[in-house]
C-alpha cells in the first residue's frame, strides 16, 4: 500500500514535469503521458501496476464527466442533438457490428460474442482525448460540441453494449427484443436519476447554503451521488452524471456565490489537471501487464491484428459520418437553411474519434473465469487489441490532427468577435443604469463611476485613452463615502452579471465567452469587496 501511494506521488510531480514541456513546446499532453507511460512502464525494477476498472468507473470516470458536461454549453448541445445522438448511438452499435464482424474472420478461433464484445469495448470515443486534444486548434465551434457531446453520451452506449455482451458470454444467451427495452430503461432511467439529482442539489445550494466551502465540497461529490445511485438501480451511471452535469451548469448563476465560484473554478482546474494527468499516464504503464498475459500469439501478429482494427475503427467512423451529415440536409429544407456546412469538416470529425480510458476499463473488467469456473476464453488478446486501438487512436490521429487541420485549409475560428460583442452590451448596459437610476448621488462620485465604465467603452471602441487616466489619485476620503463608492460599483457589477446571465438564458453567447467574463466579474467583486471598511 506505501509503494503503490509512493509511485502515485511520484507520478503526479512527473505529471506536472511533462505539463510544463508540453506547453513549452506545443505537444499535445496527454500525448506526452501515454508515450511516457508505455516507455516507463519496461523500466526494471518498477512495479506492475494494474489499472483496476473500478478505480476508472468509480474514481475517475464521475469527475471528469461531471467537468466536461459543466463546460458544455446546453443551448448549443440542445441545437445539435440530431448529430449528437447519431453519433452517440448509431455509431456506437454501427461500430460494434463492424469491428465484431471484421474480428471473428480475421481472428481464427474468435467466436461471435467474443468479437462483438470487442467492438463493444473500442466503440466509443473517449470524453477526455476528444476534448484535450481538439482544444484550441481553432476549430469551428459546432464541430467541437458534436464531438464533446457525443464523448459525454457514448460512454453509456457503448458500456451498455459492451455489458449485453458480456451477458450473452457468460450466460449463453440473447434476446435482440429483451436488449432493446432494457436499453431505453437503462437510458431514461440514467437520463431521470440525473435530472433528479440535480433539481435536489439545486435546492439545497439555493436555500440551504451560503457557505463557500460547503458548496465547493459538494460540488464534489455531486457526480459521485448520481453515479452512485443510478448504478445502484442498475441504469446508466454515465448520464446520469452528465444529465446531472448539464443542469447544474445551466442554473450555476443562480445558486452559486461569487466566493463558490472562485473557489470552485480554481479547486477543479487542479482536481481535473490531476485526474487527466494520472489517467493518461496509467494507460500507458498498462503494456506490460497487458503483454504479460498473451501467450498464443506472436507480437508481430498482435500488432498486424491491433492496426487492421485501428484503421477499421476509422473508416466505419467515416462511412457512417459521410450519409449521417449529408442525408439530412437532403431531405430537409429546414437544415440546409439553418446549419452551416462545410464537407471538409466530415474528415476532421472522423480523425478526432480517439479511444481512451473507458475503453480500457471496460477490457480489464472482462472477468478472469466464467460461471462454470473455466477461464475466460481470449481475454488477453482482446485486452491487449483493445490497447492497440488506444495507441493508434490517440498517439497516430492525435498527432496528425493538427497537420490534417493545416492541409484542409479550415479558416482558424475565433469567439473575439462575439466577446467583444458581448461586452459592448454589458458596458453599455451599466452605463445607462449610471445615466438612469444614479444620478441623484454626489457629482464626484457619479463622474468617477461613469468614467470607470466610458473609459471601457473607449478602449472596446479602440479609441485613445481618457485625457485624465494617468491623472491625480483619487483624494482621501471618510471612510463612509469610501464605502459607499466602493459598493456602488459593486452593485453595477451585479448589474453586468444580470445581463450576462440574461444572454446565456436566451442562449445568445457562447458558453466560453460568459464564463470568462463571469470569472472576470467574479474577481473584480471579490476584490472591490475586501476593500470595504469594516465597523
Amino acid at each position: 500500500m506505501t509503494e503503490s501511494v509512493g509511485i502515485v506521488i511520484l507520478l503526479m510531480f512527473l505529471i506536472s514535469f511533462l505539463a510544463l514541456l508540453s506547453k513549452r513546446y506545443k505537444f499535445p499532453f496527454p500525448i506526452v503521458l501515454l508515450v511516457v507511460g508505455i516507455s516507463a512502464s519496461f523500466i526494471p525494477g518498477l512495479p506492475l501496476i494494474v489499472l483496476a476498472p473500478d478505480v476508472i468507473f468509480l474514481i475517475f470516470l464521475p469527475p471528469l464527466l461531471y467537468a466536461a458536461a459543466w463546460f458544455t454549453s446546453w443551448h448549443d448541445f440542445k441545437a445539435n442533438k440530431r448529430p449528437i445522438g447519431l453519433a452517440a448511438f448509431g455509431l456506437v452499435f454501427f461500430t460494434t457490428a463492424i469491428i465484431g464482424l471484421l474480428a471473428h474472420y480475421m481472428i481464427p478461433g474468435l467466436s461471435w460474442a467474443h468479437s462483438f464484445l470487442l467492438g463493444a469495448i473500442i466503440s466509443p470515443p473517449d470524453a477526455v482525448a476528444a476534448t484535450t486534444i481538439t482544444r484550441n486548434l481553432g476549430l469551428n465551434p459546432r464541430i467541437v460540441t458534436i464531438l464533446e457531446g457525443e464523448s459525454l453520451i457514448n460512454d453509456a452506449s457503448g458500456l451498455i453494449a459492451y455489458k449485453y455482451a458480456l451477458g450473452a458470454i457468460t450466460s449463453g444467451t440473447f434476446a435482440i427484443w429483451d436488449a432493446e427495452l432494457k436499453f431505453f430503461l437503462v437510458v431514461i432511467g440514467g437520463v431521470l436519476i440525473g435530472l433528479a439529482v440535480g433539481f435536489v442539489l439545486y435546492i439545497i445550494h439555493k436555500k440551504w447554503i451560503n457557505d463557500p466551502t460547503v458548496e465547493v465540497t459538494l460540488t464534489f461529490l455531486t457526480p459521485f451521488t448520481s453515479y452512485l445511485l443510478s448504478e445502484a438501480v442498475h441504469v446508466s451511471g454515465v448520464l446520469a452524471v452528465v444529465t446531472t452535469g448539464l443542469y447544474l451548469s445551466f442554473r450555476s448563476s443562480e445558486i452559486f456565490t461569487t466566493q463558490s465560484r472562485i473557489r470552485a473554478y480554481a479547486v477543479w482546474e487542479v482536481v481535473t489537471f490531476i485526474l487527466n494527468g494520472l489517467i493518461f499516464i496509467l494507460l500507458g504503464l498498462q503494456l506490460r501487464y497487458v503483454m504479460s498475459e498473451i501467450r498464443d500469439y506472436s507480437l508481430l501478429r498482435l500488432l498486424y491484428y491491433g492496426v487492421v482494427i485501428g484503421f477499421a475503427a476509422l473508416l466505419v467512423r467515416f462511412f457512417w459520418t459521410v450519409p449521417a451529415a449529408i442525408l439530412p440536409r437532403v431531405f430537409s429544407k429546414r437544415i440546409r437553411e439553418t446549419e452551416t456546412f462545410d464537407r471538409r469538416n466530415i474528415l476532421v470529425f472522423t480523425w478526432a474519434g480517439m479511444r481512451g480510458v473507458v475503453s480500457m476499463a471496460a477490457a480489464l473488467a472482462i472477468p478472469l473465469l466464467l460461471k462454470d469456473g473455466s477461464p475466460f476464453p481470449d481475454r488477453s488478446l482482446i485486452i491487449f487489441l483493445t490497447f492497440a486501438v488506444i495507441v493508434f487512436t490517440v498517439v497516430g490521429q492525435g498527432l496528425t490532427l493538427p497537420w490534417l487541420i493545416r492541409k484542409l485549409k479550415l479558416p482558424r475560428f475565433s469567439i473575439l468577435a462575439e466577446e467583444y460583442e458581448v461586452r459592448m452590451q454589458i458596458v453599455s448596459r451599466a452605463i445607462s443604469h449610471i445615466e438612469e437610476n444614479l444620478s441623484l448621488i454626489d457629482g464626484e462620485m457619479l463622474g468617477r463611476l461613469k468614467s470607470k465604465y466610458e473609459l471601457r467603452f473607449n478602449r472596446l471602441q479602440k479609441t485613445d485613452l481618457p485625457a485624465n487616466y494617468f491623472g491625480e489619485e483619487k483624494p482621501r476620503t471618510p471612510e463612509q463615502i469610501f464605502n459607499e463608492f466602493v459598493e456602488l460599483q459593486i452593485q453595477l457589477i451585479r448589474v453586468e452579471r444580470d445581463m450576462l446571465n440574461q444572454l446565456h438564458k436566451q442562449g445568445k453567447a457562447k458558453l466560453e465567452v460568459i464564463r470568462k467574463i463571469e470569472r472576470e466579474l467574479d474577481l473584480e467583486e471579490e476584490r472591490l469587496s475586501l476593500e470595504l471598511f469594516e465597523g
